[in-house]
């Protein structure tokens, strides 16, 4: 993890040295190991070193070609180095010490701007073409590495790793934009461009971007292939498959210069993880793979410790304990919100910011994060629908039972509602007589539940919004457009996963992961999502992802001998809402009280307090089940806050806010 920044002035004006140096300050905390910059007339490029890969140790950046017609800055790791040498060497150019960076610059000179195309790894990286007077930018495939940029046609073109770097150059504008506040107050991802700045935009992942002639194009160079299938012989081949692949994937991501860290929360995934790349290094001082956990003695329904003992038992590590809720989630708030650039969506983000000050303290750089390998693999339950709606109930009947056992619900109930879906439904649906005694009995039904059920206390949002506000933004529009692109509505497995993997909250979570990792200077790395695994499980069929009640059944399959069989074989999923619940009752109240109850004018525009408030009342009266609307939207109202009465703060290189000093009144 390093920063890169650039400028390019697109009516001619000079870049100045001292304007990328403003940019380097801002990012120095993403790299320690220095900073250059380069600039020639109306373009310049900076970077921020972090030393994590044995090439890194003599990588200069920007760097520039011998000709001096090129010149590259980039955040870069490449998975396909020797690949990649190969072709060039066959092609006749030589890459010198072959550092990353130089690899991609040469691969843009032999391919031009079709080189995104043959990169796989984490990357984001900007060229300037000298002779094309063509400045060319690509983000890798699923957006591990951050890419923000400002673009005033025919003037100015900014970019940056961090939305703040942007705000050092003067032309670049600090207005708030109120669609995409109203979009994450909806938990709504339909812009995978925008952020909460007016004119400041991302660019997606797996696109390449050229600056020329005053103009901005971008271009998509890679894109999943949903029809592509996967077909072996039996299950022992797609385990062994699987495992040949995931074991690559964390081969690659253990090229460090140093030792290496692994988040190991007792999940499957962190788990295996874990143990695969202490298998990888076998051999090494236990020391060269540093674990780190979160455990929860004062919320033990959080504690995943009978989970994380087995995988601690098997030697090899350094295990590293951090101990949760030691201070309510405000705690970081203030330091989340500068280096988020954003009000923090997720409330686990202060217990993760522990963890990463304990990694730091570690000397550690790289952290192996096992994050959202349930999307990469899948759990399969669409395929129940695929099953249901072929008509083959018994086989329906025999996923559900165990299924259903793990989850503590009637398999009964669930096989009645699969039946109704597929089978009673559709049959009414093709006879009048029917269809119109069900809409007799629905309207019934509703005449006697309206007059005798309470009606349900929730704070979705359409309750939590300002209606003026929502209207002012067309947010019914935009929340049924984002619907669409839900798996919710897929008739198959393989189109929900293949929606679920393109679904622009996944390069968001990882924005977000990397720029609280920043903060510390730690390169998070994702195994599984690297390019290869991601294609694999998305080709696999059906019965592979759930079989026999078994949610994501060949990893299970895969990990036989690595994974302790507790582990392997868990079926529930720790829900840490508690974790939250605890830490607003034992440290926030008196700032949830000022927010909330006594001072809530920031946000009283976005916002419908009165609902906000109902929320609030029930969140304090209810003792052991809090309804989870309620509480994110109480979350999600106190973290918005707090962000509005200080973003201007913000703005600063280094802003000096703590929000347990004072409340700040309006």
């Amino acid at each position: 993890m390093s920063a890169i920044f650039g400028w390019h002035y697109l009516d001619g004006r000079p870049v100045s040295r001292a304007g990328l140096e403003r940019m380097a300050t801002v990012l120095a905390h993403r790299g320690p190991d220095g900073y250059a910059a380069w600039c020639a007339g109306s373009v310049g490029l900076g970077h921020r070193m972090l030393h994590t890969t044995p090439e890194s140790l003599s990588e200069r950046l920007p760097f520039r070609d011998i000709n001096g017609d090129y010149v590259i800055t980039a955040d870069a790791r490449l998975d396909n180095r020797q690949e990649l040498i190969g072709e060039l060497r066959l092609a006749g150019l030589s890459c010198g010490a072959e550092t990353d960076s130089q690899l991609i610059l040469a691969a843009y000179r032999l391919w031009g701007e079709a080189c995104a195309e043959r990169l796989l790894g984490d990357f984001a990286f900007a060229i300037w073409d000298a002779p094309a007077r063509t400045l060319f930018c690509a983000r890798d495939h699923f957006g591990v590495k951050p890419f923000y940029y400002y673009f005033a046609p025919q003037r100015t073109f900014v970019f940056a790793t961090e939305i703040k770097a942007l705000w050092t150059v003067d032309e670049v504008p600090y207005e708030l934009n109120e669609v995409r506040l109203g979009d994450h107050l909806a938990d709504v991802f339909v812009d995978p461009e925008s952020t909460f700045y007016q004119g400041i935009v991302r660019l997606p992942p797996a696109h390449s971007m050229r600056v020329r002639d005053g103009k901005v194009i971008t271009k998509r160079y890679w894109a999943l292939d949903p029809t592509r299938k996967v077909e072996l012989k039996s299950n022992d081949e797609y385990a062994e498959a699987f495992r040949e692949v995931f074991t690559e994937s964390v081969r690659c991501r253990l090229r460090t210069s140093d030792s290496v860290g692994s988040m190991l929360s007792g999940g499957l995934d962190s788990s295996s993880i874990t143990c695969v790349a202490r298998n990888l290094l076998t051999g090494a001082p236990a020391s060269q793979l540093k674990t780190f956990s979160t455990i929860f003695d004062a919320v033990p329904e959080c504690d995943e410790r009978e989970f994380i003992n087995p995988v601690l038992k098997e030697n090899g590590v350094d295990p590293h304990f951090i101990t949760g809720n030691e201070q309510g989630p405000f705690g970081c708030l203030a330091q989340l919100h500068w280096h988020q650039d954003q009000p923090t969506f997720g409330p686990n983000f202060s217990m993760i910011w522990s963890v990463y000050q304990a990694v730091g303290a570690q000397g550690v750089r790289v952290l192996l994060d096992g994050h959202d390998g349930d999307t990469t693999v899948s759990h399969g339950e669409r395929y129940l629908h695929e099953v249901a709606r072929a008509g083959r109930w018994l086989r329906l009947r025999a996923e559900l039972k165990p299924l259903a056992k793990q989850q503590g619900v009637s398999s009964w109930e669930a096989l009645w509602a699969f039946g109704w879906k597929y089978g009673i439904n559709p049959t009414i649906n093709n006879h009048h007589a029917l269809r119109f005694a069900r809409r007799v009995w629905r309207g019934a039904r509703r005449r006697v539940t309206s007059d005798s059920a309470e009606p349900a206390q929730r704070t979705g949002w359409r309750e939590l919004l300002n209606p003026a506000f929502a209207s002012q933004i067309n947010m019914s529009e935009r929340y049924q457009a984002w619907r669409q692109t839900t798996s919710k509505t897929a008739r198959t497995e393989r189109e929900a996963h293949y929606r679920m993997l393109g679904h622009p909250m996944q390069a968001f979570a990882l924005e977000l992961h990397d720029s609280a990792a920043g903060a510390f200077s730690i390169e998070k790395r994702y195994p599984f999502w690297d390019k290869r695994l991601v294609e694999f499980c998305l080709a696999l069929p059906s019965q592979q992802k759930l079989n026999n009640g078994w949610t994501r059944v060949v990893m299970r399959r895969a990990m036989t001998g690595i994974l302790p069989p507790q582990v392997q074989w868990r079926t529930a999923k720790t829900d840490f809402a508690p974790s939250l619940v605890y830490g607003l009752r034992a440290f926030e109240r008196e700032q949830l009280d000022e927010i909330i109850i006594r001072n809530p004018g920031v946000i009283e525009g976005y916002i419908d307090i009165s609902a906000l408030r109902r929320a609030y009342g029930r969140f304090l009266e209810q003792e052991s089940e809090t309804d989870s609307t309620d509480l994110f939207a109480i979350w999600k109202s106190a973290s918005l806050a707090l962000w509005l009465q200080h973003r201007h703060s913000f703005k600063d290189p280094a802003p000096n806010v703590n929000y347990r000093e004072e409340v700040v009144p309006m």
